[in-house]
């Protein structure tokens, strides 16, 4: 399945002399293939292609063909998952352990978008109400609601393709898709496949290309809608650039704090905790970070989490033993490594890690009694850090968690039911998970940030609907009705 060379994919167009991106591996800086990058003249014929594609059915292929499209796909998917779960280790550093679920994820994805495809559907409006009404009838229908552009993130490199590609599919809306740079190869072999399931190369396009090819992308008057899942900087700069009538969502990320009070079930709580801090070396918009543990069991909360980070298998993400791989960039290790400092010499306790270790790996960190104006308490530090801080009341503890401007998803470890449901009210997250980690999700429930840290909801039904557009039609009736 893996090609040495990724050749563009946008119909009708082929550079004399393409730019050629490219892709290596996050720890062993060995190459894992190239892609020729879409330039400008390539993205002005990736949307005409598109647009025509548009314009010519505007309501999309008919939705049993959507669907049968997609099933395909991800039983193809399926049948490529090793395949596919070995990319996403060599080219984004994610445990196989770890890339093997999320290629099942986007399956799953796929499939879900498949059944959304032929659920589209509007509704009657009342039209009794007062006697201008009468004798009408009218009801709505759901259009899709134009060309895709969609930019999407290195950390779940097939699935979050699946997140934005499929619902666009299933809405009847082409779709043209900017992958991250340093996993641009999923990407490529997705939309290969969803070529092999049977949708027109008009309808759905890789176009792997410059930040600058991309603003072009982005900021084009003949797209309806921008998908974008990145940093916070980046999504609300191109957001104040699409052309008028141009909708989208954003998903950037958060700071997740998690709650244990002295109720908390610690047998339950620390896996939970490791996994959710540690899952991909922290690079999840929704890792475990800001930990408020009640005063009474901090420190076997703190204890307990050194011991099992200290466990922990750290090292080349395609060995099926490894928890814990690289992160994506040396930038990335130096910029964690800052801001634990920043934390250490304000007065922070390092319980384990906070050291670099080779091959852009990073120890599995344990902070404790961090100050709440340090980085590693009021940003997002998207790698394998855990912050500690004890609380004396819950009241405090949710304080705590919603100093910061990020909310996202958060936590809470609770036994008694009443105080674990009051806590997740008056915390500022989108959506709060009790007695799990803050980085669960299934991928048709809604995920969203609120404020700075999102905007609209992601979920396959969720950005089907986003992706459609109301029509409403109103018949009068002859005397008869």
């Amino acid at each position: 399945m893996l090609k040495s060379r990724y050749p563009t994919a946008v119909p009708g167009h082929t550079p004399s002399a393409p730019e050629i991106l490219e892709v290596t591996s996050p720890y062993s800086g060995g190459t894992v293939a190239e892609v020729e990058l879409v330039d400008a003249a390539g993205m002005t014929r990736a949307l005409d292609v598109a647009t025509a594609a548009f314009a010519e059915h505007p309501h999309g292929l008919p939705a049993h063909e959507r669907s049968t499209i997609l099933k395909r796909l991800a039983a193809l998917v399926r049948e490529n998952h090793e395949e596919l779960s070995l990319l996403i280790a060599r080219e984004g550093g994610k445990p196989l352990i770890d890339a093997r679920v999320e290629v099942t994820r986007a399956a799953n994805t796929v499939e879900v978008s498949a059944e959304e495809a032929t659920r589209i559907h509007g509704e009657e409006i009342p039209m009794q109400g007062t006697p201008a009404a009468m004798g009408r009838l009218a009801f709505t229908i759901k259009e899709p609601i134009g060309v895709v552009a969609a930019v999407s993130a290195f950390n779940h490199p097939v699935n979050l393709i699946a997140h934005q590609v499929a619902p666009s599919v299933a809405a009847g809306c082409p779709v043209l898709i900017k992958p991250a740079p340093d996993t641009a190869i999923s990407c490529m072999v997705f939309m290969e496949l969803l070529r092999e399931a049977g949708l027109p190369p008009e309808l759905g396009m890789a176009v792997p290309c410059s930040n600058e090819v991309a603003e072009q992308l982005v900021t084009s008057d003949r797209i309806g809608f921008f998908s974008f899942i990145g940093s916070a900087k980046v999504g609300w700069h191109l957001r104040s650039k699409l052309a008028p009538g141009v909708r989208c969502t954003l998903e950037h990320g958060g700071a997740a704090p998690v709650i244990l009070d002295e109720t908390a079930d610690l047998d339950r709580a620390l896996p939970a905790l490791l996994k959710g801090g540690y899952y991909h070396a922290g690079q999840v918009c929704v890792s475990v970070q800001r930990v408020f543990a009640h005063s009474s069991i901090k420190k076997k909360v703190v204890e307990r989490l050194t011991e099992g980070a200290e466990g922990l298998a750290i090292g080349d993400a395609v060995h099926p033993e490894t928890e814990v791989g690289p992160l994506i960039r040396q930038r990335e290790v130096d910029r964690v490594h800052e801001w634990v400092e920043q934390a250490r010499h304000a007065g922070a306790k390092m319980a384990t890690g906070g050291n670099a270790l080779g091959h852009q790996c990073y120890a599995a960190t344990v902070l404790t009694d961090a100050p709440a104006d340090t980085k590693v308490m009021t940003e997002e530090i998207f790698g394998p850090v855990i912050v500690v801080n004890a609380f004396d009341s819950l009241e405090d503890a949710v304080a705590q968690a919603n100093s910061v401007r990020w909310s996202f998803q958060a936590a809470v470890f609770s036994q008694d039911v009443d105080r674990a449901l009051g806590a997740a009210k008056k915390l500022k997250a989108a959506a709060v998970m009790i007695n799990d980690h803050s980085a669960f999700r299934v991928d048709w429930m809604p995920f969203a940030g609120r404020g700075p840290s999102g905007l609209g909801v992601g979920g396959v039904k969720y950005g089907v609907a986003d992706l459609t557009e109301e029509k409403m039609i109103v018949i009068r009736l002859g005397d008869g009705g």
